[in-house]
């Protein structure tokens, strides 16, 4: 039977089936095409451990659904089979009158941890991060370590690394369950500490912990304040980081917003779009205006009327390779001021012999055209001029907006387009009027 079918009309039995055949992400998946009907009759006949796996796939959208169909009370039985990290999650989704509620019913412990959770914000260090995780004392023997595993290990999200704290729950270092493995039952943990730790502060943004993950190779990194750990993030929120991330960025870039899906309403999908396209719409008429400026040259030469895309887009093609580059960049390490000088003699020089070898082909079909020497030449020259201002420009935007605090993928290719579609008409057109006794010869 169809996953589909079963969620739709299945019984406790074939639910059970069902999940010994699929991944509870799919299963998710499934789940957003299904009526609330559907999906409450799903719910009934699900066991709340496979539920808790539900909630922590799903997409935010379709996860807020299943919890506005769940009652208190159940979602109260599905939290201990969650992370604490994602029940941080839903809670910080809720009104304010269901999350009180929802946590005046939990046990004291479980309050209190979510509630230090709740206070990070939610795309910080401090709001991914999970109170799951393996710390011995730094005093333990290797037997001693090993039987806090078996006892807590099961409970954590993952076991590879071990962190080793004081009787203060200061940080002291890390040690791997490879070196543990091999070691003496009667050895001290101690002697295996590995005291060079890369951790990351609750108040950094999740952008930071990605980055030390990815540049170090970690399988988790520990959240510490004043020395203390109080968390740690693994590397599979890290992955959601930096998928999230990417979305937001190529969102941006085109100046729509992440927050828009297949499903989004026409008027919020109106009210998203609507800033950037009218921003947009300013731009264009800049360069309309440009254009208007040497109406009486394109009356003269009609041929230029074609050109002019083919030189702007080819610059704003130049300028989007060089902003691609820049942007993953800054958001992987950043560019000082020397990294900008040299990258701006490279994109200087790229735009001179990308220039002149597209101009150079385009020139030769504008010659076998129109039959006009001096237009090739004059076609060259634009070419060659936007490709550098195109790199110029996807050089400088995504630097200047990330200096004012802005995030250097917004509406970047918008601001990008302006100056070469600008710059652009007004390199052809006013090298056209500049030479027109030789075009018109």
């Amino acid at each position: 039977m169809p996953i589909e079918e079963i969620i739709a009309h299945g019984n406790a039995r074939e639910m059970e089936k069902l999940f010994e055949k699929q991944e509870p992400i799919d299963i998710a998946h499934a789940l957003e095409d299904a009526t609330d009907d559907e999906t409450t009759h799903f719910l009934s006949l699900v066991s709340d451990e496979h539920l808790a796996n539900i909630l922590e796939d799903a997409e935010p959208k379709e996860r807020n659904r299943l919890v506005e169909l769940l009652g208190n009370h159940r979602l109260l039985f599905i939290f201990p089979f969650m992370e604490k990290d994602d029940i941080v999650d839903i809670l910080g989704e809720m009104e304010i009158g269901r999350q009180k509620s929802l946590m005046n019913l939990m046990k004291t412990e479980d309050r209190r941890i979510i509630t230090d959770l709740l206070h990070y914000p939610p795309e910080s260090a401090g709001g991914i991060m999970t109170t799951q995780y393996l710390a011995l004392r730094n005093t333990m023997t290797v037997e001693e370590g090993f039987n806090t595993i078996r006892k807590i290990g099961p409970r954590t999200e993952q076991i590879e690394t071990i962190y080793i704290v004081d009787d203060k729950k200061k940080l002291m270092g890390y040690v791997d369950l490879r070196d543990l493995l091999s070691a003496s039952a009667g050895d001290l943990i101690a002697q295996y500490v590995e005291t060079n730790v890369i951790s990351v502060a609750p108040e950094a943004d999740q952008e930071v912990a990605a980055r030390l993950v990815s540049k170090y190779d970690l399988n988790s990194i520990p959240v510490v304040s004043n020395g203390i750990i109080l968390g740690i993030i693994t590397v599979d929120d890290i992955i959601d980081v930096i998928q999230q991330e990417h979305e937001e960025d190529m969102a941006q870039m085109a100046g729509a917003s992440v927050e828009e899906d297949l499903s989004t309403p026409l008027a919020t999908s109106v009210k998203l779009r609507l800033p950037w396209l009218l921003i947009n719409l300013l731009t264009a008429f800049l360069a309309s205006s440009i254009v208007n400026v040497f109406q009486s040259t394109i009356e003269q030469v009609v041929a230029l009327s074609a050109i002019m895309t083919i030189i702007s887009g080819m610059g704003g093609n130049a300028g989007s390779q060089t902003m691609s580059i820049i942007i993953r960049y800054l958001a992987k390490d950043g560019i000082d001021r020397e990294d900008s000088r040299r990258q701006l003699v490279k994109e200087i020089l790229n735009g001179v012999i990308n220039g002149l070898i597209n101009g150079f082909l385009t020139a030769i079909v504008v010659v076998v055209v129109y039959h006009n020497l001096f237009l090739g030449g004059i076609v060259i020259l634009a070419m060659v001029g936007n490709m550098i201002i195109g790199g110029i420009f996807g050089l400088t935007i995504p630097i200047a907006l990330k200096k004012i605090g802005f995030d250097p993928a917004i509406a970047s290719s918008i601001f990008l387009t302006t100056a070469t579609d600008t710059l652009g008409f007004f390199l052809l057109l006013g090298l056209a009027q500049l030479f027109m006794p030789l075009l018109m010869g």
